[in-house]
């Protein structure tokens, strides 16, 4: 979306904002704006500073330092407001199911939750990964409300790395570790090395955390079946860069990866 469509999104989200101090009543947009922005603490001294500052940059009086951290700001709020748009126009396109449900409590305390974790969020995949969860949590009711939540916390606790191991496996389900560490990082490093043992950590994290599994046969009911013992026929241990055992998401963790990285939204009860 260009710049100036972009500087459109935000007048449209200044605007709700009139519109509530103006009618003395939330809208359900209104309900949705204010519980985002409640839950990021800088943004009502910002605004508050912006006037502020404004009649002070007019009578020349603002410093330079004043001027920078209002410039700042100023493109941190551009960030949100355009966030909080993007989600509202593919709400808008869902149905009547959604609107009702962007106007209910549970939701809006997701909203609380997911733009507080929007505003700590480090890089910009982070914040589109909150963005679709938003999104699609409202418009797709085949999860819990409390596994959204989870799904919040797991945005906040993985690092980048983590993610870029869950999009391999995502797109090739089976992959091993020595696969997924060549078209991340192409050259192997040796086994007693620093990134064998990150990479091991890595792997790990995600395995206890229940997004990833080594890959299992099933029986007929859904059981897993067992794998037979073998026996060790080396004298050194399995490395970190295996290229035998096969790697697959968990169904939490393809629920995951469809909420959080995939442009989902549907009416409820259409998918």
């Amino acid at each position: 979306m260009n710049k100036l469509i972009k500087k459109e999104a935000i007048e449209k989200i200044k605007t709700e904002l009139s519109n509530i101090d103006r009618k003395g009543k939330k809208t359900r947009k209104g309900r949705f704006l204010v519980s985002a922005l409640s839950s990021i603490p800088w943004v009502g001294g910002v605004i508050a500073a912006s006037s502020a500052l404004h009649g002070e940059k007019e009578q020349g009086k603002i410093n330079e330092l004043q001027k920078i951290w209002l410039e700042e700001h100023q493109k941190k709020i551009a960030d949100l407001y355009y966030t909080i748009y993007q989600i509202h126009e593919k709400l808008d396109l869902a149905g009547e199911n959604v609107h009702e449900r962007m106007e209910s409590e549970e939701y809006l305390a997701l909203v609380r939750k997911g733009f507080k974790e929007w505003d700590n969020a480090e890089t910009f995949e982070k914040k589109e990964y909150i963005r679709n969860l938003l999104t699609n949590s409202c418009a797709s009711d085949l999860t819990t409300d409390d596994l959204i939540q989870l799904f919040i916390e797991w945005i906040r606790t993985y690092h980048e790395t983590h993610f870029l191991v869950i999009k391999e496996i995502y797109k090739n389900q089976g992959i091993t570790r020595g696969q997924i560490w060549e078209t991340l990082n192409g050259t192997l490093p040796e086994e007693n090395s620093l990134e064998a043992d990150l990479y091991k950590l890595l792997i790990r994290d995600l395995s206890t955390g229940g997004i990833i599994r080594q890959h299992r046969e099933t029986d007929y009911y859904g059981n897993f079946i067992k794998s037979p013992r073998k026996s060790l026929k080396s004298g050194t241990l399995t490395s970190a860069f295996d290229n035998e055992k096969q790697y697959e998401l968990t169904e939490l963790g393809k629920k995951f990866v469809h909420y959080t990285m995939e442009e989902i939204v549907t009416k409820i009860g259409t998918e």
